[in-house]
């Protein structure tokens, strides 16, 4: 939403506050004295209020034949007008354009929470060209411009720090709570805020492309208006307008009081039936953009509360999709595991292979020590590297580049690694000074909370189940990890597809661009929106935007609760208007007071579907 659009949006807003004021006290004035104006005041909320609900009522008949709520609440005005009932036709018009007010007001409320990301994006870059700093739209930044960032500014463009270091917010991304240290090669995102030091950056996505533009592209595609229940109830809105006028010419013919078919046409006008589902689906959305997790659709929390089976993905949505040092084993008495961690570290110092980058930052993480000096680095692509540690002659790589260099591997040795090998780990050998020393297990961990995830999903009734490209060990251990017993390994996207395409009540859950299949075509897609593939975010039905999957449950559970409320809110609004009907036939209700009552349902709709914006699992 742009500044412009904003404005014009609040303009429309006091212009409705103005009318309502104007036309309620207009409305007071007819009910204390009536007679002391040449014109019954009331006219004034008709004309202020009813015009607007006439229109509508007019192009909806004659540009689809639309018949719904306002060709009802016309019909209603229209005849209270005729049989001289001043006051109650504006009173109906008064109560209605209130009641479309609190909608709009409870739908801001809920989409405030969404539209505050697109208010974050950032509007200047500092470009570095030719030595000079200088100032400009963030909209000019392009792929491989030099940016620098202060403290305190918005980082204008995903890109990868050059110099510099610093510590950056991504909780607008990730959701963590502390801000993450950056120094040179590490990535930042658009949109995260550099909270201390200064650095340089080069550019990698811009404009459409960063990650806070892509967050906002999905922000804005949240549209309650398309779940399979609000086009029920319109349906059903429009039999009540077909049976609401039947029942008024019914009354009118066997009472002869055409006050009576007035009052009916008051009281059944359905609008309490058309709001029970959408300010429901728009609440809930709100609720989970507070949880990080942005809805593309109503209609993917419509069929989420149908789920009972989530499918995962491993790599990246279960586990951390990055590898860390699982097992530090010397085979050698007189080597200890943390001197072979050492040696080993510092020769993978300058590696640029993921794993040997991986062994190196943990020590470092680990032990917070100065590293190794290191000598004649060498590294053997797709074999392993080689290099002078503190005067040691080191090599780590894989089995057959220490099996070709030192030879081979003892059966020993092996067996210690075979358990770690059967869990799916890998395993870097190293040899120091000419001996074959020990080795490093590494694994892509379990999530911290992908357990309580899964334990949260089962006690919900929903089956987890885990579907990945892996190979069997490292999928099995993880499954028994997690407490998976479903477990389908080895996996190609169309086997992913398969499987969730088999029933209707599979919900995907992943972030490669090897899962979007399966997310398009399940009954539900979640996406990793944080770290994930653009691919995955564009397939899916929901995001997550925080880096993690604890949110989960809530949604699977909020999605029912949903559902309640919309259930409840039409039996509400049915239950009511048979009983007005009943009432105002038996002339016990007056278009005045019909009007009261069916807008009091109305605006208890609305705001037992409010409700929904603050709903926890502890409130359930």
């Amino acid at each position: 939403m742009t500044k412009t659009d904003a404005l014009a949006l609040w303009r429309d807003f006091k212009t409705e506050l103005l009318c309502l004021g104007v036309s309620g006290l207009s409305l007071l004035l007819s009910a204390l004295a009536p007679d002391a104006f040449p014109i019954d005041p009331a006219w004034a909320a008709i004309v202020l209020c009813g015009l607007p609900i006439l229109k509508d009522a007019v192009i909806g008949l004659v540009t689809a034949f639309d018949i719904k709520a306002d060709v009802l609440v016309a019909t209603a005005l229209t005849a209270s007008v005729i049989i001289g009932e001043d006051f109650a036709a504006g009173e109906v018009a008064f109560i209605m354009q209130l009641g479309a007010l609190l909608e709009e007001a409870t739908t801001a409320r809920a989409r405030a929470g969404i539209e505050k990301l697109a208010r974050l994006s950032p509007q200047t870059a500092r470009f570095l060209k030719d030595g000079q700093e200088i100032t400009a739209p963030a909209d000019d930044v392009r792929e491989g411009d030099e940016l620098r960032v202060l403290p305190g500014e918005t980082i204008p463009a995903d890109g990868v720090v050059i110099r510099g270091q610093s510590s950056v917010d991504q909780a607008l991304l990730t959701g963590e709570s502390l801000p993450v240290d950056k120094t040179e090669g590490d990535e930042v995102f658009s949109g995260t805020v550099n909270r201390y030091g200064s650095f340089d950056m080069k550019a990698t996505r811009s404009g459409e492309n960063s990650s806070i533009q892509r967050m906002i592209r999905l922000v804005r595609s949240a549209d309650a208006g398309k779940a399979k229940v609000v086009r029920l109830a319109d349906r059903w809105a429009t039999w009540i307008v077909a049976g609401a006028f039947a029942a008024a010419l019914v009354t009118w013919f066997v009472t002869g009081e055409i006050i009576r078919a007035v009052t009916i046409l008051v009281v059944f006008c359905p609008c309490s039936l058309v709001l029970a589902t959408p300010t429901a689906i728009v609440a809930a959305i709100g609720n989970l953009t507070r949880h990080g997790i942005l809805v593309r659709e109503g209609d993917a929390l419509e069929r989420l509360a149908d789920v009972k089976i989530c499918a995962f993905d491993k790599t990246g949505t279960l586990t951390l999709g990055a590898p860390k040092v699982r097992e530090t084993r010397s085979l050698k008495p007189e080597l200890s595991s943390q001197e072979l961690f050492r040696l080993t570290a510092g020769a993978e110092l300058r590696s640029e292979h993921p794993l040997g980058r991986a062994v190196a930052q943990e020590f470092l993480e680990r032990t917070q020590d100065e590293p190794p000096a290191v000598d004649d680095f060498r590294m053997i692509p797709g074999r392993g590297v080689r290099a002078a540690v503190d005067g040691h002659e080191v090599l780590a790589g894989n089995a057959a580049f220490l099996a070709e260099e030192r030879g081979t591997l003892t059966d020993s040795a092996l067996a210690q690694a075979a358990p770690f090998v059967e869990e799916g780990c890998t395993v870097i050998w190293t040899a120091v000074d000419g001996e074959i020393s020990g080795f490093i297990a590494l694994a892509d961990m379990p999530r911290p909370d992908a357990k309580n995830t899964v334990l949260s999903l089962q006690r919900a009734g929903v089956t987890p189940v885990l579907l990945t490209g892996d190979h069997r060990n490292a999928a099995r251990h993880v499954a028994e990890t997690l407490g998976i017993h479903d477990v389908r390994a080895e996996c190609l996207p169309e086997d992913k597809m398969r499987f969730v395409n088999e029933r209707d009540d599979v919900c995907m859950i992943g972030d490669g661009v090897n899962d979007a299949p399966a997310l398009k075509k399940a009954r539900v897609g979640i996406a990793m929106g944080g770290m994930g593939s653009d691919i995955a975010v564009d397939a899916a039905d929901i995001v997550l935007t925080r880096d993690g999957i604890r949110e989960v449950p809530h949604a699977f559970l909020l999605a029912r609760r949903m559902m309640a409320a919309i259930r409840f809110n039409l039996s509400f609004s049915m239950a009511l208007n048979f009983a007005a009907i009943i009432l105002a036939a038996s002339g016990l209700l007056n278009p005045v007071t019909g009007a009261l009552v069916h807008n009091a349902g109305s605006v208890a709709v609305i705001l037992h579907s409010a409700l929904l914006l603050k709903w926890e699992e502890k409130n359930a």
